[in-house]
């Protein structure tokens, strides 16, 4: 009987303590130096984003390419092409895509007539 007590006192003692105590408030202030905005907005400038490409034609010929380019521009109107010379071919480079399920969608439709259309992503020139 004694031990209940003392144990009942403790759990009563210990409740009395934890009633009392309480949270500790503080404030944080962050000082940092002016060219970390600067930075920031740099980088909002700069761009980051995955672009997705279709490549349809590629030839050592750049007339080739050219009049390649100009048969898919009146077939498919809809996306811009380019012809880009990429050691050793001319490439004829089809839309700019913001994300890859938008290219699998315009290659299907583009498959029909280019058979060997693939879907890459250029690498962006560091400027």
């Amino acid at each position: 009987m004694a031990i209940k007590t003392k144990y009942f006192s403790v759990v009563i003692l210990l409740a009395m303590f934890s009633f009392t105590m309480s949270a500790q408030q503080g404030k944080v202030n962050v000082d940092q130096d002016s060219d970390i905005d600067k930075l920031l907005e740099y980088k909002k400038d700069i761009k980051t984003t995955k672009v997705y490409r279709i490549q349809v034609y590629q030839s050592v010929d750049p007339d080739k390419a050219q009049r390649e380019k100009s048969n898919f521009s009146n077939a498919y109107g809809e996306w811009p092409a380019e012809v880009v010379w990429n050691t050793p071919n001319y490439k004829v480079w089809v839309g700019n895509f913001a994300t890859r399920l938008e290219a699998d969608r315009a290659l299907v439709k583009i498959k029909k007539k280019y058979m060997n259309a693939i879907i890459f992503q250029p690498k962006l020139d560091k400027k």
